[in-house]
């Protein structure tokens, strides 16, 4: 069942975040649309710059719709992640979004708002959400990277002020995490908590959103590396508990991509360790389905939009 995202994050606000999880190819959706089955929650798929870029545009937004047509129970929205404005326009043209993320959080203030502005009119005219992206999250993502020296906490004062002139639908925030496996130094993790109370209050109700959210858990980079990787073994993410945390204080939705990459890696690593005769890549693309699938589970009940479909539905149905 394919909603739009504003559907989820008025349901969600203050009482769990949705996973939004970043898809390359035909086995994430596999996996994704499987497990939010398993967890009997609402998902949002999102689909990157670089993503259309590998798959071609529009065939990752055709697959994800054929795969949702196998699970007729799972809840979901499309959403373009970091897109430019031209990006943006694309999506929205498509007609296979329900929100799109522009990010011109690399501008000065006054270049963010009046390109948020932009795309919020043109999007807002075709029903479709916009997230926004205020601070900078440090680290890499596709063709986006920020030095750490670079990396800019969001102010309260000036988020309110950019959602009042842009007019955009959700806000993401930058609150100490940071794009890739590498996102913390040894003894420095940890969301602040205290600047996002403080966002909020400046932005009640409002939807917030966490970038840069993967928790890169040692066992993954361990077995990885006993696979032939090469992944420094200090890796840190987010600590899974934090996100509970998050919830109150208005993160609506929770960005995961680098913990998928990883259980990929590590399922194809292993699989041809294990089986150095198959060369048939279907036989891991089984298996990755199944291992992202409960990856997706475990995040939604962190998230705590586990076991929480039904009551999804009904909401849906009541306002519509």
């Amino acid at each position: 069942m394919l909603v739009t995202t504003d559907q989820l994050f008025n349901i969600a606000y203050g009482r769990f975040a949705v996973g939004a999880y970043s898809i390359n190819t035909l086995e994430q959706a596999l996996g994704l649309l499987r497990g939010s089955i398993e967890a009997q929650a609402p998902i949002i798929v999102q689909i990157s710059h670089r993503a259309r870029q590998y798959a071609g545009a529009n065939v990752l937004e055709a697959t994800t719709h054929a795969v949702g047509d196998l699970y007729p129970e799972a809840v979901y929205a499309v959403h373009l992640d970091h897109g430019s404005e031209a990006d943006c326009y694309a999506c929205i043209d498509s007609g296979y979004y329900t929100s799109v993320m522009i990010d011109a959080s690399r501008q000065p203030f006054a270049e963010n708002v009046a390109t948020t502005r932009r795309v919020v009119e043109r999007a807002h005219a075709r029903g479709i959400g916009v997230e926004a992206e205020l601070g900078r999250v440090g680290g890499k993502e596709e063709d986006i990277q920020v030095e750490e020296k670079d990396a800019l906490l969001t102010a309260a004062g000036e988020a309110a002020e950019f959602v009042r002139l842009t007019g955009c639908d959700s806000l993401a925030v930058a609150i100490g995490t940071s794009h890739g496996v590498y996102k913390f130094k040894a003894g420095q993790q940890g969301l602040r908590l205290d600047r996002l109370a403080e966002i909020q209050r400046a932005l009640p109700g409002f939807p917030l959103v966490l970038h840069g959210s993967s928790a890169v858990l040692p066992g993954e980079v361990a077995r990885i590396n006993a696979a032939g990787g090469a992944l420094d073994p200090r890796a840190q993410g987010v600590n899974e508990d934090e996100y509970a945390a998050a919830v109150p204080l208005g993160i609506t939705k929770i960005n995961i991509d680098t913990d998928s990459r990883l259980v990929w890696t590590r399922v194809y690593r292993e699989y041809f360790r294990d089986h150095p005769e198959v060369y048939d890549f279907r036989e891991p693309g089984q298996v990755f389905v199944e291992e992202y699938a409960h990856l997706v589970a475990r995040k939604s009940a962190k998230f705590g939009c586990a076991g929480r479909l039904a009551e999804v539905r009904a909401a849906l149905a009541v306002s519509s």
